[in-house]
């Protein structure tokens, strides 16, 4: 492990907020200790840049599956937190799908003595919302509180309105969030795989409608208005989720949602008869992408997350009817929408970083931004960086991902957590 020490980062195009700069960056003990030009080294490490590459504050991905405990065959929270590591992220907020379930303090302790022994970077688990995820009865929150970001049962949707209003209005008085896995299964038929739209005409799949996810958003968004709980949607895929958070907004609720990197780049008729293409919620129509990109520009979405969900090579190799769902995104997400996005005009820079960092570190109360005094928590970019896509280089285990093979811009060089240098490319700075 990188001793922290002191350290001095020179000659980059540093984001300090709103705008880039150049800048150096000092470092001692973990912390910013000076931001400004011509920095003296006075015995420090020393980084040099040469106006080459950006630093942005370390990404945050609020929607992460490390599988850690109970699934380690597919992702362990050492294999996970170095995939965070490699794609500019210092930290993340694991979901609770696991094996214990972390619905009680004694499970929730088998996950965080994980983190402290092999996590590379910032974890935050989630606590369950309901008992085992079964949505029977809520789980212990008032135990789990002190050691979670928020309440979750992601992989579900919380079945019952008179549960999920019975663990918003617990939630609420530990000042914690509902961060809610949207999806009605009863509007879902047995074998649903992609989005109900052409693409599952065309090849004669069952599709998942746009409904099973909406309408479980408008439930709990009325349940919202009656309890004043804090607010969350998980990776948000039509454009009917997009009308009902903008006017819950406008309305004064505290609600927030996201959305994830295969949403706003691809379509269903983009899709290939591959298991890298099936995740839940499915990727949907061309009309939905857009909604979800106007979504991005109006305010109304307000994060980006990946949904980071690796599964092994077999369970990934059925087709879109018999794979499993979940890609891994990790290590892709900022190229890809860096390339997708950015690059075509369709937002700005300090916008992605926006939504990709200083957003997400707000509203789930995690360290952010490159300020003195603050944890010195970065990546560095070089946006000029041109590459394909190739999962079999990829630090977590999972290899499915719809963008295999993608010509993209911006590789991650370093990332820098509580001062320690966490991830490095080999041959950056020869």
């Amino acid at each position: 492990m990188d001793m922290i020490g002191k350290k001095l980062w020179k000659n980059a195009v540093v984001f300090g907020g709103k705008s880039f700069e150049t800048s150096d960056i000092l470092v001692c003990d973990g912390v910013v200790a000076d931001m400004n030009s011509d920095i003296s080294d006075d015995g420090a490490e020393v980084f040099d840049f040469g106006g080459r590459f950006v630093i942005i504050p370390g990404l945050v991905d609020v929607h992460v599956h490390f599988r850690e405990p109970g699934f380690s065959y597919k992702e362990t929270m050492k294999t996970g937190s170095m995939s965070a590591a490699a794609g500019g992220y210092t930290a993340v907020c694991t979901m609770p799908n696991l094996s214990p379930c972390p619905d009680c303090a004694e499970s929730l302790k088998v996950q965080s003595d994980i983190i402290k022994r092999d996590s590379v970077i910032r974890v935050y688990p989630y606590g369950a919302i309901t008992r085992g995820e079964k949505s029977e009865e809520v789980a212990e929150l008032e135990e789990l509180a002190e050691g979670v970001v928020g309440f979750s049962d992601d992989g579900k949707g919380v079945r019952t309105a008179a549960l999920m209003e019975q663990a918003m209005l617990r939630a609420k008085a530990l000042s914690k969030p509902i961060v809610a896995h949207c999806e009605d299964e009863t509007l879902i038929a047995k074998g649903g795989c992609v989005h109900d739209g052409e693409l599952a005409a065309r090849l004669g799949l069952t599709g998942i409608s746009s409904a099973s996810e909406y309408k479980q958003v408008e439930r709990d968004i009325e349940l919202v208005r009656r309890t004043g709980c804090r607010y969350h949607v998980c990776h948000v895929s039509t454009r009917q989720t997009v009308d009902i958070i903008r006017n819950a907004k406008k309305e004064g609720l505290d609600v927030s949602c996201e959305t994830a990197p295969h949403y706003l780049l691809l379509n269903d008729m983009m899709l290939k008869d591959e298991g890298r293409f099936k995740m839940n919620p499915p990727v949907r129509s061309e009309e939905d992408r857009l909604a979800l990109i106007e979504g991005l520009k109006d305010g109304t979405v307000d994060i980006i997350a990946t949904d980071h969900a690796p599964h092994t090579v077999e369970e990934k190799s059925r087709g879109l009817a018999g794979s499993l769902m979940g890609v891994v995104g990790l290590e892709t997400a900022f190229p890809v929408l860096y390339t997708g996005l950015v690059k075509k005009g369709i937002i700005s820079l300090e916008k992605l970083v926006c939504l990709m960092s200083i957003s997400p570190a707000r509203r789930f109360g995690i360290n952010c931004g490159i300020k003195k005094g603050k944890k010195a928590d970065f990546a560095v970019f070089d946006l000029n960086a041109r590459y394909r896509i190739d999962p079999s280089g990829f630090f977590t285990m999972g290899r499915a991902t719809p963008f295999e093979g993608d010509e993209v811009f911006g590789r991650c060089v370093m990332t820098v957590c509580g001062g320690r240098v966490v991830y490095e490319a080999l041959g950056t700075f020869v």
